[in-house]
């Protein structure tokens, strides 16, 4: 069977999908002969993608629990991508068992994959929404059927800001999520740096993002992605790279190279 065959209605398996190159990235099986190529090309030029996919997936992983610790039960993730090991819902149901968790995409090969996983999830659902339009996930029936916005949740927004390319909008997406949630709420945000590629370097990381479904990479300075946090009280230790947010051992970013890109992240709470 043909990949052409294979890919969902609608879905050209020859243009990359960042879904599906992280994907790739991160060991899995659901991505096309483009998403590798594409994959490929980044890794060339910042060897450590693989190790940066990893620790932010880790990330991810003690950011839930530390929130569901404190008290979180209800969980909003945007920009979820493919299933794979250590998911929203299957960490935070284990430190909660009465968890509630939305995901939320747009690519109909992610919502495929997360709907026959959740089939028999109840307190798990997926919708379809593009983070480029919070105000209609907040809004969208079946997200306020399944949590109550008016009680504290976790909204996640891991790997995925970096993928709107305007400053302008980027800002706004968080300004309007973080204007919904009410006290004790958190944010769990992760993003890319250009860590230690030089300029030339990530002009041609942005030409390649350029040709995926995304269209774009916006590479952030540490100052520009602390201040999605403006006004949040960050949990410790702060604004720091996923390896060592919390990490039970040394915690250290490796880099399978000489240079690469940079990944920062916190979790922000409401006050």
């Amino acid at each position: 069977m043909t990949e052409q065959e294979r890919a969902p209605a609608g879905i050209d398996p020859t243009v990359p999908s960042v879904a599906r190159m992280y994907d790739y990235l991160l060991g899995g099986k659901d991505n096309f002969a483009a998403d590798r190529e594409a994959a490929a090309q980044i890794l060339k030029i910042s060897p450590n993608g693989r190790e940066i996919a990893r620790d932010n997936r880790e990330f991810l992983g003690r950011a839930v629990r530390a929130v569901a610790e404190v008290g979180i039960r209800q969980f909003l993730d945007i920009g979820t991508g493919l299933p794979t090991q250590e998911n929203v819902h299957q960490v935070a149901r284990r430190a909660a068992p009465e968890s509630r968790v939305v995901y939320v995409d747009n690519d109909p090969i992610v919502l495929t994959h997360a709907r026959a996983l959740l089939a028999e999830t109840p307190d798990t659902i997926v919708v379809k929404g593009d983070m480029r339009e919070p105000k209609a996930i907040l809004g969208d029936p079946d997200v306020t059927r399944h949590l109550d916005l008016r009680r504290p949740l976790a909204v996640l927004l891991v790997s995925v800001l970096h993928f709107v390319g305007d400053d302008d909008e980027a800002f706004g997406i968080v300004r309007n999520i973080r204007e919904a949630l009410p006290s004790g709420s958190h944010l769990i945000l992760s993003h890319v740096t250009a860590g230690e590629l030089g300029s030339e370097d990530v002009g041609k990381g942005r030409a390649i993002y350029r040709g995926t479904t995304s269209g774009a990479l916006a590479p952030r300075s540490r100052e520009q992605i602390a201040a999605f946090f403006e006004g949040l009280e960050l949990l410790e230790p702060g604004l720091v790279e996923p390896s060592v947010w919390r990490a039970e051992g040394p915690g250290e970013l490796s880099i399978a190279g000489p240079g690469g890109a940079g990944f920062l992240c916190a979790v922000g709470r409401v006050p």
